[in-house]
C-alpha cells in the first residue's frame, strides 16, 4: 500500500487543479485516509476512492500509483452521495 501523496504546485499541478474544484490538499489526505469506498473512474482507468471531506462534503478522488510507496492525485470533485 502507497505511503506517500506527491503533490505538485506548480502551475496546471494538482494542486492547482483540485483547487479549480474548491478543494483543498487536505480535503484529498482526510478521504484518501478514510474513503468510504475504493473503485475505478469509468473515464480514465485510474483507481478512485470516495468518502466524505472533513466539511461533509462527498467527492471522488481520481489517482495515478506511481509505484508501490507513492500516488499522485489527478483529479478531484464533488459527486452525489450513494
Amino acid at each position: 500500500m502507497w505511503r506517500r501523496i506527491i503533490w505538485n504546485e506548480e502551475i496546471g499541478g494538482n494542486v492547482e487543479h483540485i483547487d479549480d474544484h474548491g478543494l483543498t490538499v487536505e480535503d484529498i489526505e482526510h478521504v484518501l485516509a478514510h474513503c468510504e469506498s475504493e473503485g475505478v473512474s469509468h473515464s480514465s482507468g485510474q483507481p478512485c476512492v470516495f468518502g466524505y471531506t472533513p466539511e461533509g462534503v462527498y467527492i471522488i478522488v481520481v489517482y495515478e500509483v506511481v509505484d508501490e510507496d507513492r500516488i499522485y492525485p489527478v483529479t478531484a470533485y464533488e459527486v452525489p452521495e450513494p
